[in-house]
């Protein structure tokens, strides 16, 4: 008898790792609106199963709590049943022996806390909260409400000009996004419990680049009211894009010299090409607004001077300034930040690293840009430093890996400690502190502190500071505008404390995404709108064909390939390649349009008009 044998996967075990593989796809999928102590609850159940049986707590334990759980969904638990519930998870987290157990009841007691209305609904009402509505996912996490379905269904059909009309309804900026969206609305995409999600940017480039010129649609009857944009960026332009549709007159103020806000002055043309940039800009300036370039709040025109001559302000300045690190040796003529050297490379001054060592701080989109920006300027080693893991840079994984299929080399899990300077007070190194993982922090990624490592010498000729943005606000602050932490302090409606001031975009949220700063515009517009006492309504003359059935066989995303990185990294020409017009009819076709056979039919419909 054979004392070892070679272990190899069962026909069951098999099975068992695709239905894992499958509940994964599942659970990354989930929409928004589903109902959280039902979740809870479905969490708890196959943490009981996965439950060794060796402890009671865990295997015992988190079937009681189970079933206190199911209490409250089927309306039959009071405010006494909440205490049990609290105290058997206490129990169990105190007393299980493994993580199965402890960390399923410290999902209990963390939703007990963090949705106790929830709770309450259940026990009070025997329902759950209104906001609980399964809308179709790709809209719901789009911050602009773009209809994903609906374009890309007009996209299926070949409808390209359609396709941006339907998207300009909620986003005046369909090609910037096409370019550069981090695509949120792909995350929870339904397809995702089949194979892939939908590659919903690729499409939306394909409809842009192959729509031909879209006319605008016709402005609503003049109201005779001024509304003063501060700020050329995509808020202050989709903003004043909407307003003008409206009736109104909208005026842009932009201290630089072109507009755009960071998308010229913060993406390189790599990324998205200058010329479809300037395209769009015109489209949106077509509509009648009045724009001033190169002009500076607090020195050109005061804010006391906008409040008086306008009947409405949208404050959309961005944020455009630079953060320091804050250790020795910053000050060296050398260091530079990310902000000043991508705006310049936004004005087409592109200075020459040749022969240089260009160190970068930082883990973010905008490291990544000035990093593969660094490449194409000749330099001759780029050394990215991060303080955290590679898994937990803030940049899109995509973005990260092109800088490293360009050359850009990536120190991970060291910490910044001073910059080393000769009696020029030109820097000539970054020194950094080795990092090891250490307790998660509130975000969820592991805290890094000090390791017993001793400091490490990285040589550099130029050294540029990645870390953040503010915003300028000395002036707005001297005009009355609230400020909290280097952001304008403004509601959820864009409202400002005070009369006739509205705020939103980077200045509001601290530096986010575009199609973030293009929502705050669309509902700085509309509620502008109604504070100037009218009630204007966007819509769109798009009639939408009936939906194909999609296969639901598991088959390949297709992705956006991208020029080869030898060849790339050389100019600042665009990185993607396009579509063929076959690869956006299949990918197109993989759509499960939940908008039509799923909850969009059943709660009422898309809407046409906002």
């Amino acid at each position: 008898m054979s004392r070892l044998s070679i272990r190899t996967k069962s026909e069951a075990q098999t099975l068992v790792d695709s239905m894992y593989a499958g509940m994964e796809r599942r659970i990354v999928s989930s929409p928004n609106g589903l109902c959280p102590i039902d979740i809870t609850l479905n969490f708890v159940r196959l943490c009981q199963a996965q439950s060794c049986g060796k402890c009671t707590p865990c295997r015992i334990g988190l079937g009681k709590l189970a079933a206190l759980l199911e209490q409250v969904l089927d309306g039959k638990a009071d405010y006494g049943t909440l205490d049990i519930i609290k105290e058997t998870a206490a129990n169990i987290v105190d007393s299980a022996d493994c993580a199965i157990g402890f960390n399923a009841a410290q999902l209990v007691l963390n939703g007990m806390a963090g949705f106790e209305d929830d709770f309450k609904a259940h026990i009070e009402h025997h329902t759950c909260l209104a906001y609980h509505v399964n809308n179709v996912p790709c809209v719901s996490l789009c911050p602009a409400g773009v209809d994903v379905p609906g374009y890309i269904q007009l996209v299926n059909e070949g409808r390209y000009d359609d396709a941006v009309r339907l998207i300009r309804k909620d986003n005046p900026m369909p090609t910037s996004c096409a370019y550069i969206c981090e695509h949120p609305c792909e995350e929870r995409c339904r397809r995702g419990m089949v194979d892939n999600p939908i590659n919903i940017r690729g499409l939306k480039k394909f409809a842009v680049n192959n729509a031909g010129k879209v006319p605008n649609p016709p402005n609503a009857e003049s109201t005779g009211k001024k509304i003063a944009v501060i700020g050329g960026g995509p808020s202050g332009l989709s903003a004043a894009y909407y307003l003008t549709l409206m009736g109104h007159k909208a005026t842009i103020y932009e201290s630089h010299k072109q507009l755009g806000g960071m998308l010229r002055y913060g993406i390189p043309s790599y990324r998205f090409p200058r010329e479809k940039l300037d395209e769009e800009i015109k489209s949106i300036l077509s509509t009648g607004i009045e724009v001033h370039t190169e002009t500076t709040i607090g020195k050109d025109i005061t804010f006391e001077q906008l409040k008086q001559q306008y009947d409405a302000l949208y404050i959309a300045i961005g944020a455009q300034t630079d953060r320091k690190v804050g250790i020795e040796g910053e000050d060296a003529v050398n260091v530079i930040s990310a902000v000043d050297m991508l705006r310049g490379i936004g004005d087409n001054k592109l200075p020459d690293f040749s022969g240089k060592k260009v160190v970068v701080i930082g883990g973010g989109n905008v490291a990544m840009d000035v990093n593969r920006s660094s490449i194409r300027l000749n330099a001759e080693k780029v050394t990215c430093v991060y303080r955290r893991r590679q898994a937990d840079m803030t940049a899109l994984a995509e973005e990260v890996e092109g800088a490293l299929a360009e050359g850009v080399e990536l120190m991970t899990m060291m910490a910044p400690v001073r910059i080393e300077k000769n009696d020029k007070n030109e820097a000539v190194a970054l020194w950094v502190k080795p990092q090891i993982s250490d307790l998660f922090d509130r975000g969820g990624r592991p805290s890094p502190v000090n390791s017993e490592e001793g400091e490490v010498r990285i040589p550099a000729d130029l050294i540029i500071m990645a870390v953040g943005q503010g915003i300028e606000s000395r002036h707005f602050e001297e005009g009355g505008i609230k400020i909290k932490r280097g952001s304008i302090i403004a509601g959820e409606d864009t409202r400002v404390a005070g009369d006739k001031v509205f705020s939103g975009g980077d200045c509001v949220t601290g530096p986010a995404t575009a199609i973030r700063a293009i929502a705050a515009g669309k509902v700085a517009a509309a509620n502008i709108d109604e504070f100037l006492g009218y009630h204007h309504e966007i819509s769109v003359d798009v009639k939408l064909p009936l939906p194909k059935i999609a296969s639901v066989k598991p088959r390949g995303r297709i992705n956006i390939t991208e020029r080869e990185a030898n060849e790339r990294k050389k100019d600042f020409l665009c990185v993607e390649n396009e579509m063929t017009c076959q690869q956006a009819q299949v990918e197109s076709s993989r759509c499960l349009h939940c908008d039509y056979y799923g909850y969009g039919s059943l709660k009422g419909g898309r809407e046409h008009k906002w």
